[in-house]
């Protein structure tokens, strides 16, 4: 499209599938830059990643790019990969090398807590509307919330927490009693899923509860058991799976002691 860009001013170019409007300016501003030069000047790390395939930038540019840099350099094919990384896959690909390239000339990022805490600590990092980064004891990570109400989906949202805690804590249960009865159960898994439904509709509820017009909090939990388990086990454990300390605390009713101060969160 360069003549018809040197003629009339501008042009659409399709680039993989996608249409740009390419100006004049445009083009005399790249035709000014020797970027060759520039990068044999870098005397930095340079990696290069160009697809076979590309239409748009041909390998000779990429070649001459790699022959002007300067040592330490590297070269990646993105095999049938298009010049914008329209496939998810290929766009995927790209990242997880260019971030493991990069390890090797990036100081390691310096831990967020030099010390554990006795407390869960939450704070907002000031990325996205909703996300918090959470230390516990000596562990960080994130909170969030999904993508479909505003957030970054980052981490598991404070419900996801929830039914992690009440999984976590069946598992850990179970498997102390198979080692105090010695019970070969194999790899315990616990799946949790929580919802919000009318009291009227809970089965485990009481005819008291059921009568009371409001939602509860329903958390449903499937245990799996990698082994042969009788009937009458299954119903042990899952006796036993109600005894799990956080199951407990769900079910009880909990107080919770609120300060607010003034200060760094």
């Amino acid at each position: 499209s360069l003549e018809e860009i040197d003629k009339n001013g501008e042009a659409d170019v399709d680039l993989a599938g996608r249409t740009f409007l390419i100006r004049k300016q445009f083009v005399e501003d790249t035709r000014a830059h020797r970027i060759k030069d520039a990068v044999g000047r870098l005397k930095k790390p340079i990696l290069i990643l160009h697809a076979p395939r590309d239409h748009t930038v041909g390998i000779e540019n990429a070649t001459e790019i790699f022959v002007a840099a300067r040592h330490p350099k590297s070269f990646i094919s993105l095999d049938e990969a298009d010049h914008l990384l329209t496939d998810p896959e290929d766009a995927a690909f790209a990242g997880r090398i260019i971030s493991e390239w990069l390890t090797r000339y990036l100081a390691a990022d310096a831990p967020q807590a030099t010390s554990p805490i006795e407390h869960v600590h939450v704070r907002e990092t000031g990325e996205g509307t909703f996300q918090n980064a959470v230390q516990a004891g000596g562990h960080r990570l994130f909170a969030d919330e999904p993508e479909s109400v505003g957030g970054l989906d980052s981490g598991p949202s404070p419900y996801d927490f929830l039914a992690i805690a009440l999984g976590a804590c069946t598992s850990m249960t179970l498997r102390l009693y198979a080692g105090h009865k010695q019970l070969k159960l194999g790899r315990i898994g616990v799946d949790v899923s929580h919802t919000k439904i009318h009291a009227k509709d809970c089965e485990e509820c009481t005819e008291t509860e059921r009568g009371r017009s409001r939602k509860i909090d329903r958390f449903e939990r499937v245990i799996s058991i990698d082994g042969d388990v009788s009937e009458e086990l299954r119903g042990k454990i899952a006796d036993i799976a109600d005894k799990c300390p956080v199951h407990r605390t769900l079910e009880a009713v909990a107080k919770i002691s609120t300060t607010v101060k003034r200060g760094s969160p």
